[in-house]
């Protein structure tokens, strides 16, 4: 293995390298649309009738042919139609047709007159609206013709697709009760240190509670897979070795083990850092073992090689999806929180986003104002607790979100990572960042 530390846009490269050639779409799953947000689409979403699948109304108003409305002369309003009736029809020469929002037009009409742009009269025994001048009417005016959304059979959602509020509504109104999604990636996430104990537990001198275990947990979720938490591992080479051993190869035989394993602590250069070893000695070849960034910089990436052949099949017995080999990576992450949780966003994150099917698997970064003076030291790239505030400055003229670091005492102080909601990301050349500048920003 190699000592040498890689910059943070190259192990960027090595992750995301990985992530196009991990082939995850190995067993696909049958869920209720309810329970759809957050998964995966495995097969597309595909229009069942035009959308809209009528000539629909935007406005609460009068349909019309809008040459005669433009006239401004008195129509006869023959008939009305609200959301959910038939289409009706045909339109009388001269007429108008009171209608509302999402109702469909009736045949003839090409045009909607807004409810507050006409006047309305009674005379010789029926009721005329006029358009009131000078305003005038355009063809398709406060109209949605049908199809102008999508065309019966169109496909309005490839697989990779994850499935949040917009997408749901969107399958739902396609028919769909149920979706054939990807299965979540089986993530074993694994804290080490004779420290921890468990979170209920009460600790004895010098003793933590494992607060990583249930963040990397929660991470997982949200990266799209499901956690496996394991014991914590003591230690000792012979401990690491078993936990490894479970995850990777279960004795079971009805259990595969998990598509990624993430090892929480152990990984720096001291005495019972033993992590990378028991690793190297699982069969774990290694992309980096270090990277250029603060904090994080001990993180270890690897691969086990050892493709197997899984013969899990999908719900309806359609067999594997794309192949039958699994992937299996491994991270050891720094046992501080605020560095598992900043290189699991940067590194395993994407990897996690791979196995569960995901097109956008890299870390999620935007842009920032930055509220005030950073001053760094050049050497490292350096991701600070941060908080951003979306729309604060509107008032002032300020559009962009503005971005503050958090104090913070160091990699293990929880309570700023519990304070920040991002992480300010300082370029590995700067030595100050003045207040104004627009900064990159890592959303946690």
């Amino acid at each position: 293995m190699s000592a040498v530390l890689l910059s943070y846009e190259e192990a960027a490269a090595e992750i995301a390298a990985c992530a196009t050639r991990l082939n995850s779409r190995w067993r696909v799953e049958r869920v209720p649309l309810r329970e759809a947000r957050g998964r995966v689409l495995a097969r597309p979403i595909v229009a069942d009738r035009d959308q809209p699948p009528f000539v629909r109304s935007t406005r609460d108003g009068f349909a019309c042919r809008a040459r005669e409305a433009s006239q401004h002369q008195p129509l006869r309003i023959a008939g009305a139609s609200r959301a959910g009736d038939a289409p009706a029809g045909p339109l009388p020469t001269a007429s108008a047709w009171e209608i509302m929002t999402g109702a469909p037009l009736p045949a003839g009409a090409d045009a909607v007159m807004m409810l507050e742009h006409v006047g309305t009269g009674d005379g010789m025994g029926s009721k005329f609206v006029r358009l009131l001048p000078p305003r005038t009417l355009e063809a398709s005016e406060n109209v949605v013709a049908q199809g102008a959304q999508a065309r019966q059979g169109d496909e309005l959602l490839d697989a990779g697709t994850v499935m949040h509020a917009g997408q749901i509504a969107l399958a739902g109104a396609c028919g769909y009760a149920e979706l054939d999604v990807f299965a979540r990636p089986l993530v074993a996430i694994l804290a080490t240190g004779d420290e921890l104990v468990p979170v209920e537990a009460e600790p004895a001198p010098g003793q933590i509670r494992n607060s990583n275990g249930p963040m990397l947990a929660a991470l997982v979720e949200v990266a799209g897979g499901e956690p496996w938490l394991l014991r914590v591992a003591a230690d000792r080479a012979e401990a690491l070795d078993i936990a490894i051993g479970t995850a990777i190869a279960p004795a079971s035989g009805t259990v595969l083990g998990a598509d990624l394993l993430l090892v929480s602590g152990g990984v720096s250069a001291g005495k019972f850092d033993l992590v990378e070893p028991a690793l190297e000695r699982a069969g774990a070849a290694f992309h980096f073992t270090g990277v250029k960034i603060q904090p994080g910089r001990p993180t270890v990436f690897g691969e086990f090689p050892c493709p197997i052949a899984d013969p899990v099949q999908d719900q309806n017995g359609a067999g594997i999806e794309n192949g039958t080999k699994r992937c299996r990576c491994c991270f050891g992450l720094p046992g501080n929180p605020v560095s598992s949780a900043v290189t699991f966003l940067l590194f395993a994150a994407p990897i996690v986003a791979a196995l569960a099917g995901r097109r956008e698997t890299g870390p999620r970064l935007a842009l920032a104002r930055l509220a005030s003076d950073v001053k760094s030291k050049p050497g490292l790239t350096r991701f600070l607790p941060a908080n951003c505030t979306f729309g604060a400055g509107v008032d002032a003229g300020l559009w962009e979100p503005q971005v503050a670091p958090v104090p913070w005492q160091g990699s293990g102080d929880l309570t700023a990572l519990a304070r920040a909601n991002c992480f300010l990301v300082v370029p590995e050349s700067a030595e100050r960042i003045d207040a104004g500048a627009i900064v990159r920003i890592l959303l946690w």
